[in-house]
């Protein structure tokens, strides 16, 4: 019996000292790989915060980029905008240089055509003349007022260089104011008539009321008067003189 019970309490040591060995064999077995799981733990969280930073960085250098290429894209269009404005600029400021070309030359030819007038206006001579006659205050034109101014006109429609002065006049009966509207009525009487009737050009003519001057009776009677009541026109041309300086081998004057 006591045999048995020491036999047991060795049984019993001998398992609770392979127990504790058994522990400790384990123990110091799994602690390395439990390091190693912990290392390997702690990497994979470090490497995911990094792929995690990584991805914010990319993340903000794609908004920086996407930022840049829209600032980008909003200066290229204001730059064209501008280009566009600059050029609109440049066509407006051509126009206006072609327009002040173009006025600068019809200035230009019309003062070298007023200083060939000027130049040649010694040239016109005395062609034809005509005077219409009225009835006291009156202004209209009768019958053989318009057969003269007719004749005259005739006369000139084919010359390409004259003019026409038309003088208006009256006798010395009313108001000097009265009788200077009268005899302005009475020119322009006859003016109308020339351009209206027979096709002359309205700038070729001068009109003026002189009134009471100039009369070409200075008697008081009724008949002297008459005389006075008057249009007198005349015609002066340079064809004329112009063909004999060009028959004549001596160049022509410009026209």
């Amino acid at each position: 019996m006591k045999a048995l019970l020491a036999t047991t309490c060795l049984v019993a040591g001998a398992l609770v000292v392979t127990g504790c060995a058994t522990k400790k064999y384990v123990r110091n077995t799994t602690a390395p790989i439990q390091a190693k799981v912990d290392q390997v733990g702690e990497q994979t969280t470090q490497n995911t915060q990094q792929i995690q930073n990584t991805n914010n960085q990319v993340k903000q250098n794609n908004e920086q980029a996407q930022s840049g290429i829209s600032a980008a894209k909003e200066s290229a269009s204001t730059a064209d905008q501008h280009a566009q404005t600059a050029d609109q600029h440049a066509q407006t400021a051509l126009s206006t240089a072609n327009q002040a070309a173009q006025t600068s030359n019809q200035n230009t030819q019309a003062i070298d055509s007023l200083r060939s007038v000027v130049a040649n206006i010694d040239d016109y001579k005395p062609q034809t003349s005509a005077t219409v006659l009225f009835r006291f205050n009156r202004y209209t034109l009768d019958d053989a007022a318009r057969q003269n101014l007719d004749q005259l006109a005739s006369q000139v429609k084919a010359d390409k260089r004259f003019f026409i002065t038309v003088e208006g006049f009256t006798d010395n009966i009313g108001a000097r104011e009265y009788n200077d509207q009268l005899s302005r009525r009475r020119a322009d009487a006859v003016v109308r008539y020339l351009v209206a009737n027979d096709d002359i050009p309205v700038y070729r003519i001068h009109m003026i009321g002189l009134g009471e001057a100039k009369p070409v009776a200075e008697g008081h009677n009724r008949a002297a008067r008459a005389k006075n009541r008057r249009v007198e026109v005349q015609v002066f041309s340079a064809d004329q003189v112009a063909a004999s300086l060009n028959g004549s081998g001596t160049p022509q004057a410009s026209r």
